[in-house]
């Protein structure tokens, strides 16, 4: 009778199977660990690594700031909901209102005198595809920041539009970003080319994003 094999006994595994299975859990475990490792380098960009260096971040953090705080840069980033026009940073003429998507409002849309390219002749409508200003509910002022604020404030993702550091790596080559250096007759440019501010951005988030003291 001991030799029997109960009813239940039938459908238990024998002790192979348990192990087995225990290897292809453990197997299994080690695959997705290693496959949710590589996903997470991919976030950031290949050339950007994090190497904390406070003095080189600050440093960089100058250059950029004088970029963010010329005419090209912050006239779309004013304290309130007009834009600022012209190198010495006056009201808008036409006086048009941010609105919520930062569009415009009614009739008064920035697509109706901005079109997709610069408008020919002297001080006419600078153009690109999505001129805007931020959104109201993200409205990344620029205007009146000292650089420790708007450093902190460029890497904050509930400021900065949501950005992570990837997204912010490639906002530097942003269609609307790089229309700053392509004004329209008459306007000055930022104080250093494209390729020199993109340098100075990347280098200062690479080296910790450190924002100067004051």
């Amino acid at each position: 009778m001991n030799n029997l094999v109960k009813p239940w006994q039938r459908f238990m595994p024998s002790r192979t199977v348990l192990i087995m299975g225990l290897l292809l859990y453990f197997v299994g475990l080690m695959a997705f660990a290693m496959n949710h490792k590589t996903e997470l380098k991919k976030e950031l960009p290949p050339h950007v690594v994090i190497r904390k260096d406070s003095v080189a971040s600050v440093k960089a953090f100058t250059a950029v700031y004088k970029v963010l705080m010329s005419p090209r840069c912050m006239n779309c980033h004013p304290q309130g909901d007009i834009p600022l026009q012209g190198d010495d940073s006056h009201l808008h003429t036409m006086f048009p209102k941010r609105g919520l998507e930062g569009k415009g409002v009614l009739a008064m849309k920035c697509a109706n005198c901005h079109q997709p390219t610069n408008t020919p002749g002297l001080n006419t409508p600078p153009g690109n595809p999505n001129w805007h200003l931020p959104p109201a509910d993200m409205k990344m002022v620029f205007q009146g920041k000292t650089p420790r604020q708007l450093a902190k404030q460029l890497v904050d993702p509930q400021l900065n539009g949501h950005k992570d550091m990837q997204k912010l790596v490639e906002h530097a080559d942003d269609g609307l970003v790089k229309a700053g250096w392509n004004p329209g007759e008459g306007r000055s440019l930022p104080p250093m080319s494209h390729a020199e501010f993109k340098k100075a951005w990347i280098t200062w988030l690479s080296t910790g994003a450190y924002a100067p003291k004051k």
